[in-house]
């Protein structure tokens, strides 16, 4: 999946703000789990940890997203997001995989 950056995506101080990578990342690991999931499944993140390269300011930020371990309850993944040929950031993660039971809290 990929993002083109827009002045929305930058902080203060000009680049994009680490949220914004981190949610592609995340988004391109779910993007890359959901295939392998059942009918009446759903997955969600348990955890993630991200590393950060280069600043970006402007562009088309890419991440590509990989499976590395697909268990019955939790998968791990990778997330490489680059721009252009320029490695910005790496994460990887798990993800709870489930048949939903309960609705989401509600104050």
């Amino acid at each position: 999946m990929s993002l083109v950056v827009n002045s929305d995506h930058l902080n203060p101080h000009g680049v994009v703000h680490g949220a914004v990578v981190f949610a592609l990342a995340d988004t391109g690991m779910g993007a890359a789990l959901y295939p392998t999931l059942g009918d009446s499944q759903i997955c969600a993140t348990i955890e993630i940890k991200i590393n950060y390269f280069k600043p970006v300011a402007s562009g088309q930020l890419v991440c590509i997203a990989e499976p590395l371990n697909r268990g019955r309850t939790v998968a791990n993944q990778e997330s490489k997001v680059n721009l252009a040929d320029k490695l910005v950031a790496t994460a990887s993660g798990s993800h709870a995989v489930f048949a939903p039971r309960h609705e989401a809290i509600q104050e």
